[in-house]
């Protein structure tokens, strides 16, 4: 079994957002008590995060949990990686090319993440690349 919730995130309109971290931290506290070791892992839907912050407090769960995590941390493949080459593509075959490299950098990025690597510097071009 997989589980596919939300991060543990203040409202949009709340005036407070809390940092990277916080979020990290509040995420991990509340499955540590509640999602039993068995289950397979957890795949986190983006939940309205732009992509990167999203990738931001996935890479902080996993370089700062990771000893206590008995489950992979990951992402459902959704916004947070596909919503960028979307954004771009808009259905127009001119833009395939550049959407395809978009989406390839969201996946790269979301791999650091995933190892607990990703910074935000990584998301200037090419720099993904360079990791």
């Amino acid at each position: 079994m997989l589980l596919k919730p939300n991060m543990v995130l203040p409202g949009k309109d709340c005036p407070v957002q809390d940092s990277v971290e916080k979020v990290a931290e509040a995420t991990v506290t509340c499955l540590l008590r509640t999602v039993p070791a068995a289950v397979g892992g957890v795949a986190f839907l983006s939940g309205g995060q732009t992509p990167e912050l999203a990738s931001g407090r996935l890479s902080a769960m996993n370089s700062t949990f990771k000893n206590r995590l008995p489950w992979p941390l990951t992402f459902s493949f959704s916004r947070a990686i596909q919503q960028p080459a979307l954004d771009i593509w808009k259905g127009n075959e001119a833009n395939v090319t550049a959407a395809q490299k978009a989406l390839l950098n969201r996946a790269r990025l979301n791999h650091l993440a995933r190892q607990g690597v990703y910074t935000s510097a990584l998301e200037k071009p090419d720099a993904a690349d360079a990791k």
